[in-house]
């Protein structure tokens, strides 16, 4: 069921450790804890230099009381899968995407303990845990990477809503609704009729968006 929405919506890309470049977005975007909302698309972690103050951010913003909707990313679908499984064929992915920095803004936890993820606070772990495949209101779908053409919302594989390029990039579709996406960085903000991509490569030295809606403004740190 679509979620039912008074005040305004912010969705924010992919953070990936910036911390920095999140607390200086958040302190420019016009907010209103009382009625607005707060989509956070997915890939918190790895990359950046402080992954642990990304979500010590999103945590306390949830304690405060703001109304925020926290999506899973490929980054957090792939340590999940290994939490839960130890399967070690995933080890090389998780060093290949930057699993070493997340390690690190932890104290230098070692690879070993991504089992267990005793290394994170407890609220850390229970935010991870929280973290949704998508979100939809009735204007809008927020996913971390985008949807199959041929299939039905409810019915679409978890991995694609954390992974998928193609066709999903490549191939105008109309959803129903728009789609709100990150995953895929772009150097602007991509806007079709269709979908609006907000992933700016904020790890890569670009910057971090969020996109105000319905007004389609965007804000950038």
């Amino acid at each position: 069921m679509p979620n039912e929405i008074n005040g305004k919506i912010f969705a924010v890309g992919d953070i990936h450790g910036c911390a920095d470049k999140l607390k200086l977005l958040l302190d420019r975007l016009p907010f209103d804890r009382a009625q607005d909302t707060l989509v956070f698309l997915g890939d918190y972690l790895d990359r950046g230099p402080d992954t642990r103050g990304v979500l010590d951010q999103i945590c306390q913003l949830r304690a405060d009381g703001a109304h925020v909707v926290a999506l899973m990313g490929n980054h957090e679908y792939l340590l999940l899968e290994y939490h839960r499984s130890g399967d070690q064929a995933l080890l090389p992915y998780l060093r290949r995407i930057g699993m070493g920095k997340t390690l690190e803004s932890y104290g230098g936890a070692s690879l070993s303990e991504l089992t267990s993820l005793d290394f994170m606070p407890g609220e850390h772990r229970d935010f991870l845990a929280s973290l949704l495949p998508f979100w939809e209101t009735e204007e809008y779908i927020f996913v971390h990477a985008g949807l199959r053409h041929d299939q039905p919302l409810a019915e679409q594989d978890i991995s694609d809503l954390c992974e998928i390029r193609e066709p999903f990039l490549s191939q105008e579709h109309d959803y129903g609704k728009r789609v709100i996406f990150g995953h895929t960085p772009f150097a602007t903000p991509l806007l079709t009729p269709f979908r609006i991509g907000i992933d700016t490569g904020a790890t890569y030295g670009n910057l971090l968006t969020a996109v105000e809606l319905p007004s389609l403004l965007f804000h950038h740190a």
